[in-house]
């Protein structure tokens, strides 16, 4: 035990389940529980929406709501509730000293603009003068037809008043290993005491489904686990919205103003195999290694996605361990792209300080989970690309 160890402090989750950590635990404890499911708005497609949201609780301003669409509104709430729950926000000493490490995607599009531009581009040959048109009377200034990804961590900090250093990263799951990497990097090194952590994804828009489309990736047809859509029509993929936000600190920190820890934040290891050259079976073991796993059961928190390679693949990993009992949040929430990663070490941070497993998500494939978890492993192996995994310890 070090005085520079990462431990978690502040939770803050939203998903279709609804709004932070306890109302997900007691959810995700229930066996047999059924996940919120849209399947008409976005057919062929399914979805996991969002729940109805009382935006004032985190964002008081109607001015900040109103010029941040879904996503950033998901993120800052989400990030609100973690500062809550870590008992910072308002808190001006701890608040303007805090860092930040945002997990996030392009934003999105404005889907009327670009109908408008496309409709407009029928009857008109000169369209880069259209186009120039149509982006200085149509939008923002600040904006492009989908919004910057740094603008999350811009509106936390003006809503939450989160004024320290503040980095942004993007690329799907890989955004939210990297986030939680270098915020436990941060922390352990002595550069930064207590940091803010997370992502937000809004699945309910369509550009957001294209993103995953163009390649294939959507599951189609009705809702299955998601450890059984191999061989099913479509790519694998059930997103969902949400949203999920840690405090990290040191432990020293944390002990030093009172507050409670949920866990302990251990190795957090990330990779990016080439896929196509088969690399990724290589590389899931290789990640188990270096993570550094205890003897005897281990109950897994797995970001597992649907897509069939990956998914595959990393279900292959697991197996090959008769000690891990994997549970796939994913069949309950959804894939949540930058915020999935972060999503599943707030659940394994919560099975940890509560001393109790969950149940199997999906009782035809999962193994049951006997004793009490002190160590929890969480993993996000990307749907596309990039791998990452944490091991989280009892405080």
């Amino acid at each position: 035990m070090s005085s520079h160890d990462v431990v978690i402090s502040g939770i803050g989750l939203v998903s279709s389940l609804g709004e932070g950590p306890d109302a997900h635990w007691r959810k995700l404890v229930q066996p047999g529980l059924e996940p919120v499911l849209e399947a008409a708005r976005f057919s062929p497609y399914t979805v996991h929406p969002l729940p109805e949201i009382d935006w004032n609780l985190q964002i008081a301003k109607r001015g900040d709501q109103r010029q941040m669409e879904t996503w950033q509104r998901l993120g800052t709430y989400a990030a609100g509730m973690a500062l809550d729950d870590a008992g910072i926000k308002g808190n001006d000493d701890l608040c303007t000293t805090m860092d930040m490490v945002v997990a996030a995607g392009g934003g999105e599009r404005d889907e009327a603009v670009d109908a408008d531009i496309l409709a407009a581009s029928e009857s008109r040959n000169d369209r880069d003068v259209l186009l120039n048109e149509k982006l200085t009377t149509e939008l923002r200034p600040t904006l492009f037809l989908a919004q910057l990804s740094n603008l999350l961590a811009g509106n936390i900090s003006i809503v939450h008043k989160v004024t320290g250093s503040s980095r942004t990263f993007m690329g799907e799951e890989g955004a939210g290993v990297a986030a939680v990497e270098t915020a436990a990097a941060r922390i352990r090194s002595g550069q930064s005491t207590h940091i803010l952590v997370g992502g937000a994804f809004q699945t309910e828009h369509s550009d957001m489904l294209l993103g995953y489309e163009l390649a294939g990736y959507l599951h189609r047809g009705p809702w299955r686990p998601v450890w059984q859509r191999q061989g099913l029509d479509g790519g694998g993929v059930v997103t969902g919205s949400g949203g999920a936000f840690l405090v990290l600190e040191q432990r020293e920190h944390a002990i030093s103003r009172g507050r409670k820890i949920y866990a302990e934040l251990g190795p957090v290891v990330s990779g990016r195999a080439i896929r196509r050259q088969g690399e990724l079976d290589a590389e899931i073991a290789a990640l188990l290694s270096q993570a550094a796993l205890p003897n005897g059961e281990l109950l897994t928190i797995s970001g597992a996605s649907g897509a069939h390679a990956a998914t595959a693949a990393e279900r292959s990993a697991l197996d090959a361990n008769p000690a891990i009992a994997a549970r796939g949040f994913s069949t309950l929430t959804g894939h949540m792209k930058e915020a999935q990663f972060p999503f599943a070490v707030a659940l394994a941070a919560l099975a940890v300080e509560r001393k109790a497993a969950y149940p199997a998500f999906d009782a035809a494939t999962e193994k049951p989970f006997n004793g009490i978890p002190r160590t929890v492993l969480a993993t996000a192996i990307g749907y596309h690309q990039f791998e990452g995994m944490a091991l989280v310890n009892a405080a």
